[in-house]
């Protein structure tokens, strides 16, 4: 009965209230924690991802900025390097990028330059991807922009449960973490996220169907098409394992290598463009450390070389189940 009366109280939620839910936790449990960005607090963010947080915590913990991104990156750094732990928020993806000189030349760089002694524990979400219909600025998928910089931690969260427990763990982090949330996914499902404080280990890929014949590696909203290939794929007799990348920087190379031991095969799927997205390391160093395990070329599955096109085609320029099915079945054709 008292089992029954606790999952009454916690009903399942949607990625973006796992992201409040995880904020609120955070801030209930360590008074260092505040939160800030541009019309976060009043008004709760643009997606409502910090809906309810000042009204609870008050405004000197969340801050509604000045319209400058430049700002809010700065002033998260300087927030960082005495002692708190901020997390600040970009609208949108597009949006980072006045914050890119004070995130890698400084944010990035605090334990290097200070040989150790000093760190930058900070946050920047970032509403990330395509697929809501949004104007220029608004859809783009730019995480190689930072997964190509040393010090930084890349994180993509890719369902409710997984966005609440990578983002404690990048909170907790002493280091500099850049989380990117789909937000095409934001209210698309739900699930039972336990307001438990459990964070998730960052730094590991995580294997989400285990499979024979061909590895599916992929990230952020892009899991749930590479779930659904693989049940299509099923349907054909063929076995797809799916994995979650989950933390881009540092990759878990390990377990992509092991999965592409056992099935020869991988299909690497992205929506960013296809020129030196992360999908390209990702094949670069199954080149060079798996290449005797691979059975057939590596396949990718990405957006195109060009802006995310408006409205009307931009569910096309997205990899899609067709799109991932087909590339699995060349794949596999190679024997």
């Amino acid at each position: 009965m008292a089992e029954a009366a606790t999952e009454k109280q916690a009903p399942a939620i949607t990625l973006i209230e796992a992201i409040t839910q995880a904020l609120a936790y955070e801030m209930r449990n360590d008074e260092t924690v505040v939160v800030l960005g541009e019309d976060v607090g009043v008004n709760g963010g643009v997606f409502r991802a910090t809906a309810g947080l000042q009204a609870t915590f008050g405004s000197e913990r969340v801050l509604d900025t000045p319209l400058d991104e430049t700002t809010i990156a700065g002033l998260t750094v300087g927030l960082a390097s005495q002692g708190m732990k901020p997390v600040a928020e970009a609208q949108f993806d597009g949006f980072v990028y006045p914050m890119v000189d004070h995130i890698i030349c400084h944010a990035a760089r605090f334990r290097y330059r200070t040989r150790g002694r000093l760190t930058c524990p900070m946050v920047l979400r970032v509403p990330w991807g395509g697929g809501i219909r949004a104007p220029e600025h608004h859809s783009e998928a730019n995480e190689s922009i930072f997964t190509n910089v040393p010090g930084l931690r890349v994180v993509l969260p890719s369902s409710p449960a997984r966005a609440y427990g990578l983002l404690l763990a990048a909170i907790r982090d002493p280091d500099p973490v850049i989380f990117m949330e789909p937000k095409r996914i934001y209210r698309q499902y739900k699930e039972l996220v336990p307001d438990d404080g459990e964070a998730l280990p960052l730094d590991v890929c995580y294997v989400l169907r285990d499979g024979t014949d061909v590895t599916l590696v992929t990230w952020g909203a892009q899991v749930k098409e590479c779930l659904e290939a693989a049940e299509a794929l099923e349907k054909d007799g063929i076995s797809a394992e799916v994995i979650d990348v989950a933390t881009l920087r540092p990759l878990d190379f390990v377990t992509i290598a092991e999965s592409v031991s056992k099935t020869g095969r991988c299909v690497i799927v992205h929506e960013a463009p296809k020129t030196a997205g992360f999908g390209a390391e990702i094949a670069a160093r199954l080149a060079e450390e798996s290449m005797f395990d691979l059975v057939a070329p590596v396949e990718r599955v990405t957006g195109y070389d060009t802006h995310i096109p408006l409205f009307r085609l931009e569910m096309k320029y997205l990899p899609s189940v067709d799109k991932i099915v087909a590339a699995a079945k060349r794949a596999v054709s190679h024997s």
